[in-house]
């Protein structure tokens, strides 16, 4: 393997091409994502009437193939070329939305799903590629403030999206959201011509081999690792906690704060104002605390804010959790990327990226499919207080990981070249 020289990185971030590509692909990419989320949330909560089963199998549908398709999208993008696979996968998003708005005009409004399930089926090959492209080409001393500035875009929608997306559905109805969607997604995947161009493959061989070993070979890496086995175990027990309350959201408005479920987007925009704080934070502090204490102090203070919310019948009291807990969403985020990218091979990113997040979305899909039939039987204070223990429980295992520092051997920007 010879070392070639990605970009010095040096100077300031924006400089970097690819950095510069990826802020405006994910720019359009985060319109149709939010246009996408808060659309289909209003439009199935009016259709159904408020059902809990109907409204919780957005998020199934959106978690499921997450959990599915990251094995195999996490093999491939250790083999495809990361740029054309971006591509390919934000055009074909785009294609899979003009379908579903065709049918909508002529068909069943149950057709709604399928955008998101197709979407979601199709990240989890761009997702990888993105992340072998951050090795390449962000020198390792700036990943993490890379992470950060990228942290801090996906905030701002967390602020602007929901307003967007409901504006969007009230008034010009699902019909044009949709097309809006698929419109973001065409954009996005224009935008990624302007990557440097795919390396070419060190060997042929590498094209040939059996996807099963790849993925055998993707566990075998995360089991030796005891940094990666630990993280492992906390985006389980992670994916646990989230995925009791992550369609349960609307329901906190509407029966614990006596608001209308359009109330929702003021808690998603605190929730982005905090988050957009706490990245520009992060990002003062990326090279004085470690990833290990950022990822642990974040679970530990979520696992509060988390029961906190369950309990609070006060909308300022609700207001200030979520606050709080937004402050802390980067930190989680950062730390486990960053984490990710320390601790593994450049040829094997997209594996471990491919083993590691369905630990995450495994559990919180399982966990997302009872959410429904757990409104039916428990109460919001018992289950958003069940999720913030087993939160809790999450930053507890990370302690074996404060003995740790990054694997110097990874610590070089390099590439495989012919």
């Amino acid at each position: 393997m010879s070392i070639a020289h990605a970009s010095p990185m040096t100077g300031n971030l924006f400089r970097n091409r690819f950095y510069q590509t990826i802020l405006i692909s994910n720019l359009f990419l985060q319109i149709g994502i939010w246009v996408r989320n808060f659309a289909i949330l209003m439009f199935v909560t009016d259709q159904t009437n408020n059902d809990p089963i109907a409204i919780s199998l957005i998020s199934v549908v959106e978690f499921a193939p997450i959990f599915v398709f990251s094995f195999i999208g996490g093999a491939f993008a250790d083999r495809w070329r990361p740029k054309r696979t971006m591509i390919w996968c934000d055009f074909l998003s785009s294609i899979s939305v003009l379908i579903v708005l065709v049918t909508l005009l002529y068909g069943s409004w149950e057709m709604i799903y399928f955008a998101t399930f197709v979407s979601a089926i199709l990240s989890q090959f761009s997702q990888p590629s993105v992340m072998k492209l951050f090795k390449q080409h962000v020198h390792p001393d700036q990943l993490q403030q890379g992470m950060a500035l990228f942290q801090s875009l996906v905030a701002i929608f967390m602020i602007m999206g929901p307003a967007l997306g409901i504006f969007s559905y009230h008034q010009f109805g699902i019909h044009i959201s949709i097309a809006v969607m698929g419109v973001a997604f065409l954009l996005s995947a224009v935008v990624l011509f302007r990557l440097p161009p795919d390396e070419v493959q060190a060997s042929t061989s590498e094209k040939t081999l059996n996807l099963r070993k790849e993925l055998a070979d993707g566990f075998r890496y995360v089991w030796r690792s005891p940094v990666l086995k630990v993280l492992a175990g906390a985006f389980a027990i992670a994916g646990f906690s989230v995925g009791i309350i992550q369609t349960l959201g609307l329901f906190v408005v509407t029966d614990r704060l006596g608001q209308p479920k359009e109330f929702l987007q003021y808690l998603m925009m605190v929730n982005g104002v905090a988050m957009l704080a706490g990245g520009a934070a992060i990002m003062t502090l990326a090279k004085k605390v470690s990833p290990q204490v950022l990822l642990a102090f974040g679970m530990s203070v979520s696992a509060l804010c988390i029961a906190g919310m369950g309990l609070s019948t006060s909308i300022p009291l609700t207001l200030t959790l979520q606050f709080i807990n937004g402050l802390t969403m980067p930190a989680i985020q950062i730390g486990i990327n960053t984490l990710i990218l320390q601790w593994t091979e450049q040829s094997f990113v997209g594996r471990v990226n491919g083993v590691l997040s369905p630990m995450f979305m495994g559990m919180m899909v399982i966990m997302m499919s009872f959410s429904g039939f757990m409104m039916k039987h428990f109460s919001l204070v018992e289950i958003y207080c069940a999720s913030g223990i087993v939160m809790l429980l999450g930053a507890v295992i990370l302690i074996p990981l404060f003995k740790h520092k990054a694997d110097p051997s990874f610590a070089t920007v390099s590439t495989e070249a012919s």
